[in-house]
């Protein structure tokens, strides 16, 4: 029995510090991991050396700086997760395994009005689907993450009544997906995975504080704060699509008047074309015309980018973001839409803030959200199972589809 305080409790503490740096990181070559741990050099090496051994994490040649290094991650072997992400008109899910590795990836269009027990059909169906083409078994699954574009109650794990899908409040998804597939299920908003899977995959790398915007059918932001999620006690932060902007405007789907969600998203926005381009004008077909020089597409996105900087300034007042990543289909538009939040930010956030601010658009694409609830399982998923070694040795089958990397 371990004591603590005795060398086997120490031992078996800095093997936990490794592999968990590990596994948030993907890979970290050694000299990484023992900054990012605070252990010697000697040790990081022993302990490495000591976790190839037992099979829980590869070593590959690399190189860092211009000097040969050795990159360590977790074992592809050691088991799999699953992303499922519902967004307002679609359903995407991903097969990862702990190496950061995208294993199987595929989406499909869903019925904004179809109920949530048609959508958790379709999900379960798409899942075992795509377990079944990784190879693997359906025990190497260590948990799956589940996107939904609404707040997520952090106790009860029950969807706000706000949700952008309608039929789909006072539901509770982990429940729904856990008792369905038999796995421990990991559920947040939309805007928080986009921002995890920036902060992982894309254009939030090497950021410590960011903010992820997501400009869609509703507005939202993921907050990153010292490399974390911040949710708040309920769960509810990050909604900047309520911002008020004009305490006249519009009425908002929440009830109050003139949010930032009214002047941006597209149940707003896209009626302003339609007596130019048709009832059936969506966000990503207005973006493309207004990369092409549509004049009247161009005006929209650009008012679109000032009222989002607006929210972007009370961001940087209030927490003093250094990123902020611009996800969505909004951020196809590039400088079109960047420039005028840029502006707006310019012109209404603290001098300082500005200036130490910097606004990207996302590398991830629809992708984004999906990739998040990949890395909120490997986030949130314990380090002594790996150690204990009950995720090795068998349980693979003949992988009939190639892997690729997020």
């Amino acid at each position: 029995m371990e004591t603590p305080g005795s060398q086997s409790s120490l031992h078996r503490a800095n093997l936990e510090r490794v592999v968990r740096a590990v596994r948030i990181a993907g890979s970290l070559t050694q000299a990484e991991i023992a900054r990012t741990t605070g252990l010697s050099a000697a040790t990081v090496s022993n302990i490495v050396r000591e976790l190839k051994d037992n099979g829980t994490v590869e070593v590959t040649p690399t190189s860092a700086g211009g000097r040969r290094a050795r990159s360590v991650s977790l074992s592809g072997d050691a088991g799999i997760v699953v992303g499922v992400d519902f967004g307002h008109s679609h359903l995407r899910v991903a097969v990862g395994n702990l190496a950061h590795q995208v294993l199987a990836e595929e989406s499909e269009p869903i019925d904004v009005d179809a109920s949530a027990s048609q959508g958790f059909d379709r999900a379960e169906r798409l899942v075992e689907r795509l377990i079944e083409v990784t190879g693997f078994c359906r025990e190497k699954v260590i948990g799956l993450g589940l996107g939904v574009p609404g707040p997520i109650d952090v106790e009860t794990g029950v969807l706000g009544s706000s949700t952008i899908l309608p039929g789909w409040a006072g539901t509770n998804p982990r429940e729904e997906l856990a008792s369905r597939l038999g796995v421990e299920v990991h559920v947040d908003n939309d805007a928080n995975l986009g921002a995890l899977g920036e902060l992982v995959w894309g254009s939030g790398r090497g950021a410590r504080d960011l903010a992820y915007i997501k400009v869609a059918s509703g507005v939202g932001a993921g907050l990153v704060i010292d490399g974390q999620i911040y949710r708040g006690p309920g769960g509810t932060a990050g909604e900047i699509g309520h911002i008020t902007l004009d305490e006249s405007g519009p009425v908002c789907r929440c009830g109050n008047r003139g949010c930032l969600e009214t002047f941006t998203a597209a149940r707003y926005v896209l009626p302003l074309l339609h007596s130019s381009h048709g009832p059936d004008l969506t966000m990503p077909e207005m973006v493309r015309l207004a990369r092409s020089g549509d004049l009247g597409c161009r005006r929209v996105v650009a008012d679109i980018g000032r009222h989002v900087g607006s929210g972007v300034a009370n961001l940087c007042n209030l927490l003093n973001p250094s990123r902020v990543v611009l996800g969505g289909d909004l951020a196809e538009a590039g400088e079109l839409v960047l420039g005028p939040i840029r502006d707006s930010v310019s012109r209404y956030a603290i001098p300082s803030a500005a200036r130490q601010l910097t606004v990207v658009p996302g590398a991830l694409g629809g992708r984004a959200e999906v990739l998040g609830a990949l890395a909120l399982v490997l986030s949130e998923m314990g380090d002594s199972t790996l150690l204990d070694g009950s995720l090795n040795g068998a349980g693979r089958v003949p992988a009939v589809a190639a892997s690729a990397g997020a």
